[in-house]
């Protein structure tokens, strides 16, 4: 190990973070500044990498999980080669089209394995990186050929460790064995209040302990223990590791590290010039020539690495071509839907039991498709065969326990690691527990499915804690997020496909408790036109006098509703609102006709349907649920066809 090159390094990370801030007049500086030593050993002595080729499948993985010391990372980036983060990006740091964001984001530059800042977030997904390594090992390695054996390691400081979505799954990673999950903690008891005495008093390493982790503790300024400390936690096979180091933020501005000033905010030209003059920093973004030259032999070293895997790998397939092929699949990025299973008019199921009909059949022929609950396997019906656990780590369904943000962040992890399809499953009302990582699966386009069951007021007698009317309308608003809720178990069906062939981000199925009954459709390219985000299922004819929406479950109340009513009235199911939306004017005019009144019907909030309907047109519910059998609340509420009924008919007079 190179001592004095990875000391130059770490003076280097410092004088770019120091300038690139102060230039922007915007950023945490105490981070970088604080943990820079560790940022020198990660690139320049632990990771396995090749920067050269940033998706190779066997790197390390690192996870920058307090997100806002940005340029930690964008430095270590730029110094290590890779090429999207150059120097011009750091010195435009926070400005628009920099590659240097506020916070690091997934595609902006390769390097960047995840969207972090939001504190927490990062273990969580690093967790579901660590779940997605042991999944394809257990599936592709052989006992003569290793091609997946890497490690997932992760910054993490005091903010993280205090956001709860990372003790879930800091809980759950303990349990499930994840050894390749390292955890580096700066402990720097600073805050951005001031010292993190005010509020987080606890004894980290024993909470961790009692996770299940393996706790080590050193200096964040001594090279040898981080070697030692690192070797230690690669050692242990059983548990993840988490590596507490002693640190002091902002180290190097003499009058502003330890305090609460260095973390957010520029240090100052003042302070900037004091620790230059400190740290023996010759000028503005300083790379020291030792660094330069350690790193371009380090990425022969990094080549070299890599070129042995691909020996590896190719040997590994000419002796396994079936598992080379399936290798193959799992990294197409493309889904095959097999036999989806069929319905007919008359079945009566709930489409959560239709949902799992067609997980199974999607699962048997997508084998890297994996997921599983929040501790409701049963009531969201999303079971497939074989568990996953540490002693299973070749089974594909996920207990993750009652832990839906780290299930939802963990599902992110498994996605963006490559190779898996991931799915995660609770009830609908439980979304705004996870909300934050389904803003980042969005934000990351990534085509994680989101299955949410009891999805409206029919849960019934759960009562109004557990039943959804705000939910839906939310979803929508989410951009890049594509949301389905299907009317029956042939919909269902289509739907789940739908989901498993989009690619460019995630997707809710949005699926009901109750029973519905399959309905004819009398578009004999429903299955086509659905892929529009609505079809007619009731033509009433070219004329219409009034177009009633529904989504869901209402479709066959709406079917009821104009059965009850003289009067020609179209029905249409709208799968996907937002689909709908971003169609040309003449599709939509195809389903919708020009001049015709419409009424909508959903068990919501009327938010969003104003762009369809007059406010009065709307049937919905903007008011919480009560507890009740199911068709008792809907009576309560007023929400039963013989109101809808009664609306046409108001309707149809007026017309």
């Amino acid at each position: 190990m190179n001592i004095n090159a990875l000391e130059k390094i770490a003076l280097s990370v410092r004088a770019l973070s120091m300038d690139a801030i102060q230039k922007a007049n915007s950023g945490h500086p105490g981070l970088p500044l604080g943990a820079a030593e560790l940022g020198a050993f990660l690139y320049g002595a632990l990771l396995r990498q090749d920067p050269s080729d940033p998706s190779w499948p066997d790197r390390d993985r690192f996870v920058l999980s307090a997100g806002h010391g940005s340029l930690f990372l964008y430095s270590l980036l730029y110094l290590a080669g890779y090429q999207d983060m150059s120097l011009e990006d750091i010195k435009r740091f926070r400005q628009i089209g920099s590659h240097a964001a506020g916070h690091p984001e997934y595609g902006l530059a390769r390097g960047i394995e995840t969207t972090t800042g939001p504190l927490g977030q990062g273990i969580a997904t690093a967790a579901g990186m660590a779940v997605a390594e042991t999944m394809l090992a257990a599936r592709f390695n052989t006992k003569t050929r290793t091609i997946v054996d890497h490690y997932t390691y992760v910054l993490a400081g005091d903010g993280c460790l205090q956001e709860g979505v990372a003790a879930e799954a800091a809980s759950l990673a303990g349990h499930l064995g994840l050894a390749k999950l390292i955890v580096f903690y700066d402990s720097n008891g600073i805050t951005i209040d001031g010292s993190t005495d005010l509020a987080f008093t606890e004894d980290v390493a024993r909470r961790y302990e009692a996770y299940g982790w393996q706790v080590l503790t050193g200096s964040m300024y001594d090279f040898e223990a981080l070697a030692r400390l690192s070797a230690e936690a690669k050692a242990e096979t059983r548990k993840p590791s988490l590596i507490i180091l002693r640190s002091v933020i902002g180290k190097g501005a003499p009058h502003k590290q330890n305090t609460a000033e260095a973390h957010g905010a520029p240090l100052g030209a003042e302070e900037v010039a004091a620790a230059k003059a400190a740290l023996g920093i010759p000028g503005d973004f300083y790379v020291a020539p030792e660094a330069v030259s350690y790193f371009a032999g380090k990425r022969a070293e990094w080549q070299g690495l890599r070129s042995a895997w691909q020996g590896e790998f190719q040997a590994w397939s000419q002796e396994n071509p079936d598992k080379r092929a399936e290798w193959d699949r799992f990294y197409a990025g493309r889904a095959s839907l097999g036999l989806l299973p069929r319905f007919a008019p008359g079945d009566s199921l709930a489409t959560r039991s239709a949902g799992n009909k067609a997980l199974l059949a999607l699962a048997k022929a997508n084998t890297n498709l994996v997921g599983g609950s929040a501790d409701l396997k049963g009531p969201n019906a999303v079971g497939i065969p074989d568990v996953y656990s540490p002693a299973n780590r070749g089974g594909r369904y996920i207990h993750f326990g009652i832990r839906e943000f780290a299930m939802a962040a963990i599902s992110n992890g498994i996605s963006l690691h490559g190779g898996l399809r991931a799915f995660c499953a609770t009830f609908m009302v439980f979304s705004d527990y996870l909300r934050p990582a389904l803003r980042l699966s969005a934000l990351m386009k990534q085509p994680v499915i989101y299955v949410f069951t009891h999805d409206s007021i029919f849960v019934g007698e759960d009562g109004p804690t557990h039943q959804p009317i705000e939910q839906l309308a939310s979803f929508r608003i989410i951009p890049g997020l594509l949301t389905l809720r299907p009317a029956d178990a042939e919909e269902t069906a289509e739907a789940w496909a739908w989901a498993l062939e989009h690619q460019d981000g995630p997707t809710v199925l949005a699926l009901s408790r109750q029973n519905l009954t399959v309905f004819p459709k009398e578009d004999p390219d429903w299955k086509n036109t659905l892929r529009t985000g609505a079809y007619v299922v009731k033509k009433g004819s070219e004329a219409p006098q009034l177009v009633l929406i529904a989504t869901g479950s209402e479709v066959t109340l709406a079917l009821e509703a104009a059965g009850q009513v003289q009067g020609n009235i179209r029905v249409v199911s709208m799968i996907s609102r937002e689909r709908f939306e971003a169609q040309p004017k003449a599709v939509q005019e195809a389903i919708l006709p020009a001049g015709v009144r419409v009424i909508c019907c959903e068990a919501g909030v009327k938010t969003g349907w104003e762009r369809w309907a007059k406010p009065e047109d709307i049937f919905s519910i903007d008011r919480f649920g009560e507890s009740g059998p199911a068709k008792e609340v809907a009576h309560s509420l007023g929400f039963t066809s013989q109101a809808l009924a009664a609306l046409l008919r108001a309707r149809l007079c007026s017309a």
